[in-house]
């Protein structure tokens, strides 16, 4: 930041995602998801610095080069359907034309029948109307960008899968046939190695960030949750919309906020990245803190917390 000031965007992030597994990662928007996201890919900013390891197989992303994550990570082993779309999509070629130029490079498919074909196949795996597909970015809804977007993130088959806010300005009948579609690709098998299991499970893997806790329950596997930058905890996903339960607060907090649910909302606002407490960051908000709060806590059973409920649902 200007002056030589740092920002801890996202701090202690540790989890795995296996193949054939869907992890939704989960919390309010500005707690560093999409930064998360961002670093598997080396895209972030260029004043921005990474530490730690982020193992695709035997490749560390974080210590790729760019050539290395050009010409081999992105599309091929990474897809990225990313946050805003339309911002990815070039504006002044057609949608057919960006997706057959996508096929012909990820999939070595030859021949402009062959290609078009595929393209169009592509296309409908993200029900993107074909009768669109000489549209140019600019005449898309959001929703139809959306859809673009997802299918041009399809197409390399890649083991491992970011969907960031994938579901964003489609209805609910769309939300789920989006998100049944990512639920097919995590369970087709891959062609490539890298996310293979070691029971010869040759799955595909999804990381999904999203604030469509529904979208969520309907394909998760696992769920992360992560609040002012860090991961606070890390569940079963049936058991985490389910019962027990999360055991975080804050995880807790989020679910009661659901029209379904309690529809009570978490009160206050989350804090600023660059003043966080030196304690826990929830506390502020949090009903159960206590002066123990004012110490950061431990990540144990795979929650960050001084209190987590605990399986039976008591308060420890």
């Amino acid at each position: 930041m200007p002056g030589g000031r740092k920002i801890a965007a996202v701090t202690d992030a540790h989890f795995d995602v296996a193949a054939g597994e869907c992890l939704a990662l989960i919390g309010e928007s500005g707690c560093g998801k999409s930064v998360l996201a961002s670093a598997l890919l080396g895209l972030l900013p260029a004043n921005a610095q990474t530490a730690g390891r982020a193992h695709l197989g035997d490749l560390d992303l974080l210590a790729a080069d760019e050539r290395t994550l050009a010409r081999a990570v992105r599309g091929r082993m990474i897809g990225l359907i990313p946050q805003s779309p339309a911002a990815h999509l070039t504006p002044v070629r057609t949608i057919r034309s960006q997706m057959e130029e996508t096929v012909a490079q990820l999939t070595g498919a030859r021949g402009r029948v062959t290609v078009r074909t595929a393209a169009e196949a592509a296309a409908a795996r993200a029900a993107f109307p074909a009768g669109h597909l000489d549209r140019y970015p600019h005449e898309l809804s959001g929703g139809l960008a959306q859809r673009a977007a997802t299918a041009l993130a399809l197409v390399g088959g890649a083991p491992l899968l970011l969907a960031d806010e994938p579901t964003t300005g489609l209805d609910r009948d769309l939300v789920e046939r989006t998100v049944d579609e990512l639920r097919r690709h995590v369970d087709t098998p891959s062609g490539t190695g890298g996310l293979s299991s070691d029971d010869g499970d040759s799955g595909r893997a999804l990381l999904m960030i999203t604030h469509d806790l529904a979208a969520a329950e309907r394909i998760a596997d696992k769920v992360a949750v992560m609040y002012a930058g860090r991961l606070v905890e890390l569940a079963d996903a049936q058991a985490f919309f389910g019962a027990p339960g999360p055991r975080h607060p804050y995880s807790r907090g989020l679910l009661r906020a659901l029209p379904d649910r309690d529809f009570t909302p978490i009160p206050g606002m989350p804090p600023e990245l660059g003043g966080l407490p030196a304690g826990c960051a929830f506390a502020v908000r949090c009903e159960r803190a206590t002066d123990v709060c004012a110490r950061r806590p431990r990540t144990t059973d795979s929650v960050a917390c001084h209190h987590p409920y605990l399986p039976e649902g008591i308060h420890a």
